[in-house]
């Protein structure tokens, strides 16, 4: 119990004081690790999330190039053109395109990636929540995530095919794209006209940035379109990493265009970095530990099965907020199985509220999608935006799984 009182600890401390929380939890790592669970420091090295970090690092560097040169604005008037100047649809058309990537097979965090960044792009252009859009990119993604062509999908399938159970994959798709539907609308009805937490002076640099609607991009900014098809083709259909593709794109824009991408550097958001490297190595290390099965298995030990399933909903919520999706899906499904085959609990309506619960809550900052949002955001106090995201992922982690658990275990059990 020392290392989730230190986990608790070190979160309200990080939250209420200037003070970056992946400095905390780099520091309690080595010492809980280290001191309590009797890991030596090349286990807790290992749980370094070195992927997310390049992730991050070459997807925000490239935007920021692209920023730069012009190519962010030209797609920003693009899309305005698309709607046709009816901007408050934006998030609305960026929530059916991460749905379209990720039902067609795109891994989550890499529609999250490319779209991110034009999303934040535009509601600083057009005065639009940031909360909101961001929010609605990721729900987007969730939306198609669990199709059976889509990774997630496959992975949740695929771990119930070894069983005796049988799951729709029809019923999988339509409660995740449903429920990740609902919490846009709701998102969209609530915060949609709140003010965004804009830094002093963002909203006049805003207006006063020249945008030009009609123009034609010039040979830099065809040049950056073309690498941004390309990432999308080389990550899409190639499956190759986002991150390593998007560094060298950036690299290449710069070095055509040196005196304008001098600091295109500074556009990537360190601080997010080190906030969620810190936080995933330190959840990396409880993982190791056996510390997050631990507390899986003891919610599978509780009793009557509709609160173990309401209890696995909520632990799957929780630790998902500060760990990958994948791995809590991976870990929770063979824990549920044995529940499952020796109750009435329905195997479709408990899977499918297991995928939605691990997965809604990737609003989190410590998670690779919230984590994106987040240093991509533009003219806002990023420590305030901060607690937005963190505040709007508490509301999702206290009442998602009980939504879940509500429309997909309850009435068929």
């Amino acid at each position: 119990m020392i290392s989730i009182g230190a986990l608790l600890v070190m979160f309200v401390v990080g939250t209420v004081l200037p003070i970056n929380l992946g400095i905390l939890a780099f520091v309690a790592t080595f010492a809980v690790g280290t001191a309590s669970l009797g890991l030596t420091e090349d286990e807790i090295f290992e749980g370094f999330p070195a992927k997310l970090f390049v992730t991050i690092v070459g997807v925000t560097y490239l935007f920021s190039v692209a920023r730069r040169n012009g190519t962010i604005d030209w797609l920003v008037a693009a899309g305005v053109r698309l709607v046709r100047g009816k901007v408050q649809l934006i998030p609305w058309v960026l929530f059916l395109v991460a749905a379209l990537l990720t039902a067609f097979g795109t891994f989550t965090p890499a529609a999250v990636a490319i779209l991110a960044p034009i999303g934040m792009n535009f509601a600083y252009r057009y005065k639009l929540n940031p909360l909101v859009v961001g929010m609605m990119v990721i729900s987007g993604g969730h939306a198609g995530a669990f199709s059976p062509l889509a990774v997630s999908g496959a992975l949740v399938l695929g771990l119930v095919d070894k069983t005796d159970l049988q799951v729709s994959a029809v019923a999988l798709f339509s409660a995740s794209f449903v429920i990740n539907l609902l919490l846009s609308i709701l998102t969209y009805a609530l915060l949609a006209k709140r003010p965004a937490p804009l830094v002093e002076g963002a909203a006049e640099a805003a207006d006063d940035e020249d945008l030009d609607v009609s123009g034609r991009p010039d040979w830099r900014q065809w040049l950056t379109l073309a690498s941004l098809v390309a990432l999308v083709v080389g990550a899409l259909g190639f499956h190759l990493e986002i991150g390593f593709l998007a560094l060298a794109a950036g690299a290449l824009l710069a070095l055509v265009d040196m005196k304008r991408q001098e600091k295109a550097v500074d556009g990537v958001s360190w601080s997010t970095l080190l906030l969620v490297a810190g936080m995933m190595t330190y959840i990396a290390m409880l993982e190791k530990a056996g510390i997050i099965e631990e507390i899986s298995e003891h919610a599978a030990n509780l009793g009557a099965p509709l609160v173990v399933a309401l209890l696995l909903c909520f632990t799957v919520a929780i630790t998902s907020a500060f760990a990958s999706s994948t791995a809590i899906l991976t870990a929770i499904i063979p824990i549920a199985v044995p529940l499952l085959l020796s109750s009435h609990l329905s195997a479709a309506g408990l899977i499918a509220a297991l995928a939605v619960s691990t997965t809604i809550v990737d609003t989190s900052p410590f998670s690779t999608n919230g984590a994106l949002v987040l240093s991509n955001a533009r003219g806002v106090d990023a420590r305030r935006f901060y607690r937005q995201v963190i505040g709007y992922t508490g509301g999702i982690v206290a009442l998602g799984p009980v939504v879940a658990w509500g429309a997909l275990v309850l009435p068929w059990s």
